[in-house]
């Protein structure tokens, strides 16, 4: 929702990584508009419930910023191998 820009989209990338990451990548055309740990609101008025659920749910993430206009804010989660 903070991302978009009319007239521009957003990228979702999904990569797996040895020896069992997940990584999600989330670009978007709003560099000013980059998060910081700890800012997440469980008020959805305020900015809704993503970055809540990327705090709770990721074991790290961050923000990249670039090129400009441009942010990418990651995570990762490892993932467990059973049998």
């Amino acid at each position: 929702m903070h991302g978009r820009v009319p007239g521009r989209g957003f990228r979702l990338t999904l990569t797996v990584t040895a020896p069992a990451t997940l990584r999600i990548e989330v670009t978007d055309p709003r560099g000013e508009k980059a998060p910081a740990r700890g800012s997440a609101s469980p008020d959805p008025a305020d900015s809704g419930y993503g970055l809540l659920l990327v705090e709770e749910s990721a074991d790290r993430w961050g923000v990249r910023s670039g090129p400009v206009p441009v942010k990418t804010v990651w995570a990762e989660l490892d993932l467990s191998l059973t049998e």
